[in-house]
This record gives structure tokens, C-alpha cells and sequence, in this order.
């Protein structure tokens, strides 16, 4: 059955959820008394740059939260090992590590078919079910005049993957802007107002349903959870929908826009003051970043274009000719040296398709300028890091990693080595404050990046930074654990914090992701808080003792 499924069909295909039927006799051997009306399926998975690939596992898509859980006892006492699968729009070895053999005991339980209920609860709250994607959320909502305050660029993305990394957008208020009713300056995770998981039941010796609200202590752990449990409904707090316009520039020097402070420049934290709301994608080698500004207008602005739909950035979502070829050269002849002709390819793209496509002003209700990725962009690696600071502090933090990264892109190019070929991403948000839940004895995430450090309550802010290159690209680990190190050394706790996204790329080595020992075991434990780590760990062990929603990775994340 899986003799044709190899590592280069899945990177040369975008269908993660291929399905193959099962043949029931082959099931009944190699599954034996699996629960009845619950499907099974043979099941390709393929990250989202195709790094981590499986194919031939088993797979179902129970029709509830029942049938979740008779799944679940049933690989408990099977001996096997339940993951959660959404879209796979992801990096990081979450669901499954690389290497997962077919005949692995590792049952995939995929949400998106039937898991997906939609309802408005009260005027300022979504019940929603995990397996629902961000856009078919943001439109349900829109449809009740409800919104979000920032949400993730892709709308593959399912609401339960999302909550289990603390999936953000980019936003912190405006000058003089005061925070509307249900919204939140944070994480999705800051959202949950209860959620309904698998977990242990000591009294009936079996797994089982059940749902905690936000003011109850085991939530905390499950609000942002890194796939350690099954999640299967939330309900959400949200807010009346904006109007949002967003502007793109692609005339700012990347030298004036993240500037050391002090200057009298175009700089980010000068529109992050305005605005409140920015996103800078700098692609490689070139000067000029690709930079966003988005704006809350009740009324479209007159040079603004309406948009009634997501995805306005065609020559984004659709990768050019020209960069698609030089992509493909670049992987298949390992013409890596054409990393600068690629970056300055991108920019072109960007610059020109904003004006072709009139999209460099356009307005709407916020998710039509929220959402702007879809799978048919170029499929690239993405590491990212968090780094807590104040406010005031946030162009400090740009300009010193902006002028780090350059300086060593520069000193590897001199070298004959161009470890990157995609772009660096940089956003803002709030922190998880609880009190934006607006329920009574909310609790902070405790594995949120977004999580208040509690000895510095003057860090309210969040700057993301993210660098993308291609898969396979040489010397690509070795910068980006220099990247790391850096900001690991330069934002220790001292006068500004840094913390890993989940989702993507971390704890490098020389010449591997997600490998490196101190990171793994005392950083990132450690740049949560003080017992912190430890406290969501033992929470996550208690609702979960036989480790049945876990994998290699995870083990050894949480040993």
C-alpha cells in the first residue's frame, strides 16, 4: 500500500491529509476490536516545509468527542499513542518526529472532518469545536458582526493546532487606543474562557471527557498544552468586528525603518505608536523590507480599496515564475550562491504585485486583511523566537537583532556561504493577561511564550522574530544557532527576555533543530519562570499518566 509513498513525493505535493481506505481485513488484524462506526484509514503526513514526513499510519476522524474518547481507551489499552493532526501547518516535531516508521503504534486522530461545530454562546463568546479552521472561524464570526483583535497570516490552520503553540497575529494598542470589549492584545490561548479535553479518570480507571473553565488550575496547563493532551472544544472570548485598513511600503531602508533608537527616522516603534499594528518581512540581501501597517478605520479611508475576501496578496500565494524558478535551481543544482538574486527576486515580486494588484491600500472587516496565506506559497523553514520587553524598549530589541543578523549574513557571504534565502518576519503583540478573558480567576497560560514574567511586570510586550530559507539550505543551523545564542545572551532576563515559538524552528546545534541539550532542558524550562515548567508538566502527567498523547520529542522535552 505504501511501497510508491516516498520522501520526494511529499516534497513535491501539498496534499498532507492524503487518506487511503483501509482494507477492513488488514485493520481487524492489525487493530483488533477498534471501536465500531469509527473509520480507519491508511494516512500520508507531511509538515509544512516537508521536512517531517510519514506515510502508510493509521488514521481515523471520529464523528465527537465520544467517539474521541473510545478511540483513545482503546489505544491505551492497545499499547499505542494518540496524536492530534489538524492541517500541518507547522515545523516543529509536534505531532510526530521524523524517522516515524509506518507500522509505528502511533494512531493519528484527525479533527478537521467532524470536529468542527460552530456557535455563538453569549454576545462575547464562541463555542468552537479544535478541528475548525482559523478562517472558517474568522468568517462565522464576521458573520455575527464578531471578530478578533489579530490573528495568524494563514487561515490553514485549525483552532486547536493553534491554541496548542499560542498562535498570535501582530497587535498592541495604538496611542490613545483603549481595548474594545472580548478582545485581547495576546495569544489565541488568552481567549478560552473553558476547554473540553480527553483526560484521565481516576474513579473509572479510563479516559474520558471533561471540560474546565479558565478559573480552575489544571486549565492553565491546557490553554497552550504543545499537543500533551487532546483537545476537543473550546469556547472563546471574542469581541464586536473592526474595520482594519492595512498599507504596505516597500520605501523604507531597512537601515532607517529598524534603526537604533534615537533617531528621528521612519522607524517601527514610530508606527507601532500610530498604529498599533505592523509586520515587516526583510527579505534576504536586499535593503528595502516588504512592511505592513494596519489601522483601525470604521470608514474606508478614500484611497483605500474594499476587500471582501482573505488572501489579497496573489503574487504571495502564488509563487512568481521567476522565483519559483530560482528556487527550484537553487535545491536542485544546489546553487545556493543564488540566495542574494532570490531575495532581491522576492522583494520585486512584492513590489510590483502590490501595485498590479492594487493591494497596497486596501480595507475591510478584519479578517480579509488578517489572512493572507495560503499553502501555495513558497514552503519554507521558519525558526522564531519571542523576546519580552516594554513598550518603549521594542525598537531596542529590532535594532539590535536586525544589525546582528545583517553583520553575520554579510561575514558568511564573504565566505562563499548563504545560509538564507527567504526572509526575516518581525511582529508585536501583547502579553496573556488573564484580566483580558474578562472571567473571574482567569489563569495565565503557564506554557504561553505570551505568559506575564511575573518579577517584571514592566515587560507588556512581545517582539516575534522569525528567519525563513529554504529546506536543506547548507550552513542553515550553524547561523541560526548564532542567531539564538545571541538572543539567548543579549535578553537573558536582565533587562529583556527570551523565549522559543513552539511551532517553529529552536534549540539548534551545529547541524540539527530542536537538538540542542541546554536549550531543551534548562533554557526553555527556565525562561518560563520559576516552577513554571515544572508546574505544567506535573498537571500534564496527571491528566495524562500513561503518556498517550506524546511522542519521541515531546518525552524527551518534558523527561
Amino acid at each position: 500500500m505504501t511501497d510508491n509513498w516516498t520522501r520526494r513525493s511529499f516534497l513535491l505535493s501539498a496534499a498532507a491529509l492524503t487518506l487511503l481506505p483501509a482494507d477492513p481485513a488488514v485493520a481487524a488484524q492489525e487493530l483488533p476490536d477498534f471501536p465500531a462506526g469509527v473509520a480507519l484509514h491508511r494516512s500520508a503526513y507531511r509538515n509544512w516545509a516537508g521536512e517531517i514526513t510519514a506515510d502508510g499510519l493509521w488514521a481515523c476522524a471520529p464523528a465527537d468527542g465520544e467517539q474521541v474518547v473510545s478511540v483513545v481507551n482503546w489505544a491505551w489499552r492497545n499499547g499505542w499513542r494518540v496524536r492530534p493532526r489538524g492541517y500541518a501547518h507547522g515545523w516543529s516535531p509536534l505531532t510526530i518526529t521524523e524517522g516515524t516508521a509506518s507500522d509505528a503504534p502511533v494512531l493519528l486522530v484527525d479533527t478537521t472532518t467532524h470536529l468542527t461545530g460552530l456557535s455563538v454562546e453569549a454576545p462575547h463568546a464562541v463555542r468552537a469545536g479544535a478541528g475548525v479552521s482559523l478562517e472558517t472561524l474568522l468568517t462565522f464570526l464576521e458573520g455575527h458582526g464578531l471578530g478578533l483583535t489579530a490573528a495568524p497570516a494563514p487561515g490553514d490552520l485549525t483552532l486547536g493546532g493553534a491554541l496548542a503553540i499560542d498562535a498570535h497575529g501582530s497587535a498592541v494598542p495604538a496611542q490613545g487606543e483603549q481595548r474594545l470589549p472580548g478582545q485581547t492584545y495576546g495569544s489565541l490561548s488568552n481567549r478560552v474562557l473553558s476547554v473540553t479535553a480527553v483526560v484521565w479518570d481516576e474513579s473509572t480507571g479510563a479516559y474520558a471527557l471533561r471540560t474546565y473553565g479558565r478559573d480552575e488550575a489544571d486549565a492553565a496547563a491546557l490553554l497552550t498544552h504543545l499537543g500533551r493532551t487532546f483537545v476537543t472544544e473550546v469556547v472563546l472570548r471574542v469581541g464586536e468586528n473592526s474595520n482594519l485598513r492595512c498599507v504596505s511600503r516597500t520605501d523604507i531602508p531597512a537601515g532607517e525603518l529598524f534603526a537604533a533608537p534615537g533617531g528621528d527616522g521612519r522607524t517601527l516603534a514610530g508606527f507601532l505608536d500610530e498604529a498599533g499594528r505592523v509586520e515587516a518581512i526583510w527579505f534576504a540581501f536586499t535593503e528595502f523590507p516588504w512592511f505592513k501597517v494596519w489601522s483601525v478605520e470604521p470608514v474606508k479611508p478614500l484611497t483605500s480599496r474594499r476587500v471582501t475576501s482573505p488572501y489579497n496578496y496573489p503574487f504571495s500565494d502564488n509563487v512568481p515564475t521567476p522565483v519559483a524558478e530560482l528556487a527550484g535551481r537553487m535545491v536542485s543544482d544546489a546553487a545556493w550562491y543564488l540566495a542574494p538574486v532570490l531575495g532581491n527576486a522576492q522583494y520585486d515580486a512584492a513590489a510590483l504585485g502590490l501595485v498590479a494588484t492594487l493591494s497596497a491600500d486596501i480595507w475591510g472587516p478584519s479578517k480579509n486583511t488578517l489572512l493572507y496565506i495560503r499553502p501555495t506559497t513558497l514552503r519554507v523553514n521558519a525558526n522564531g523566537y519571542a523576546v519580552l520587553t516594554s513598550r518603549g524598549q521594542v525598537q531596542r530589541v529590532v535594532a539590535g537583532f536586525t544589525a546582528f543578523y545583517r553583520e553575520r549574513l554579510m561575514a558568511y557571504a564573504a565566505l562563499g556561504r548563504f545560509p538564507v534565502n527567504g526572509s526575516v518576519e518581525i511582529r508585536v503583540t501583547g502579553l496573556d493577561d488573564p484580566a483580558e478573558a474578562e472571567l473571574a480567576g482567569a489563569r495565565a497560560p503557564l506554557l504561553s511564550a505570551l505568559r506575564p514574567d511575573g518579577e517584571h511586570p514592566e515587560w507588556d510586550t512581545a517582539v516575534w522574530l522569525d528567519v525563513l530559507t529554504l529546506p536543506g539550505t547548507p550552513y542553515a543551523e550553524e547561523f541560526l544557532r548564532e542567531l539564538e545564542q545571541f538572543l539567548l545572551d543579549s535578553h537573558d532576563g536582565t533587562d529583556a527576555l527570551t523565549r522559543v515559538e513552539w511551532s517553529k524552528g529552536w534549540a539548534y546545534t551545529r547541524d540539527a533543530v530542536w537538538d540542542d541539550e541546554e536549550v531543551l532542558g534548562t533554557v526553555v524550562p527556565a525562561s518560563l519562570g520559576e516552577g513554571v515548567w515544572g508546574q505544567a508538566a506535573g498537571i500534564l502527567d496527571r491528566l495524562d499518566p500513561h503518556r498517550m498523547f506524546g511522542n519521541a520529542f515531546l518525552d524527551r522535552l518534558f523527561r
